[in-house]
């Protein structure tokens, strides 16, 4: 299992040579272990990735992220045939009970709506009114109370009292890059464990091929919006995306453990599958803040 993330922000050519995987720019060649490698943001049109090297990353289980002209995530690589994907589980998952799967959604949405009010309370913002919203949660979320409380929690985080997630401001650029680098380490580990990514338990979009992943990351995205929270900038520069990248490094406490995100999601993922298949009767989601999420870039860019 790899462990670095690497960031490509310059004119490369990256290629395959006896396990390595080979990054040559205009200041030279570097050379990283294929095995050590769990995330490669290419942050640039103008590299060139050979097909060795994307078959190499994939069989080793390392997410390749591609960008477009505004350097925001646009695409990523996911491996056809992970070696544990199987006809049973996928008959499991087709099978997966409504309401199996609409507990999970509430277990989900309480625990994203709880660290949200966390994270207001953290920046010594008002939040005791939206409390009640949390109370008025019901099995499935019928009544939106996700929505009810997301509308009054980002202006209130971000000191704006217009503030939408709809516009194009460099907070919500900010915002859209960490959603997207977590959807894709999601995404990641419900492919490695044997599941499709299209077939969700609350979205059910048929342009979204990420459904699951869309799904099991909410409750993990008040994570971005503190640390994007505590920066001040006017645009996406360089740093504030190599620190969202750094954030699947920060130490959390997940039901009652120090892990590092990045080391948290693969068991969360597995534990989400196995209440869904009910090998579980149980299922605990408590993401709670350690220390100030840290605001440093990442050392491992090019």
């Amino acid at each position: 299992m790899g462990w670095r993330s690497v960031i490509i922000t310059q004119h490369a050519k990256l290629s395959y040579s006896a396990h390595m995987m080979r990054v040559q720019t205009r200041d030279g060649i570097n050379q990283i272990p294929i095995e050590d490698i769990d995330l490669l943001l290419i942050s640039t049109t103008q590299a060139v990735i050979s097909s060795a090297l994307i078959s190499e990353l994939t069989h080793q289980n390392a997410k390749i992220i591609f960008t477009d002209l505004k350097n925001q995530p646009i695409c990523e690589t996911v491996g056809y045939y992970p070696n544990n994907r199987s006809l049973g589980l996928l008959e499991k998952q087709i099978s997966w009970e409504d309401n199996q799967k609409q507990k999970l959604w509430t277990k989900i949405i309480r625990s994203k709506m709880t660290n949200q009010l966390n994270i207001l309370k953290l920046r010594g913002i008002e939040y005791e009114d939206l409390e009640q919203e949390i109370d008025k949660l019901e099995i499935g979320d019928p009544t939106n109370r996700e929505a009810v409380v997301a509308q009054k929690y980002f202006p209130r985080l971000f000191n704006k009292q217009n503030f939408s997630r709809r516009n194009s401001s460099a907070i919500n650029a900010a915002l859209d890059y960490g959603y997207s680098i977590l959807l894709s380490i999601i995404n990641k580990e419900i492919v490695s464990v044997g599941y499709l990514t299209q077939l969700g338990i609350h979205h059910h979009s048929n342009e979204n091929q990420f459904n699951l992943g869309s799904d099991l990351m909410e409750c993990f995205r008040p994570i971005v919006d503190y640390w994007v929270s505590g920066q001040k900038f006017n645009e996406l520069t360089p740093d504030i995306k190599y620190g969202l990248v750094d954030m699947l490094n920060i130490e959390l406490n997940y039901n009652g453990k120090t892990m590092l995100l990045r080391n948290i999601i693969p068991v969360y993922v597995r534990k989400c599958m196995n209440y869904l298949n009910k090998e579980s009767d149980s299922m605990q989601i408590e993401v709670e803040f350690k220390n100030e999420v840290p605001s440093n870039a990442i050392n491992g860019y090019v």
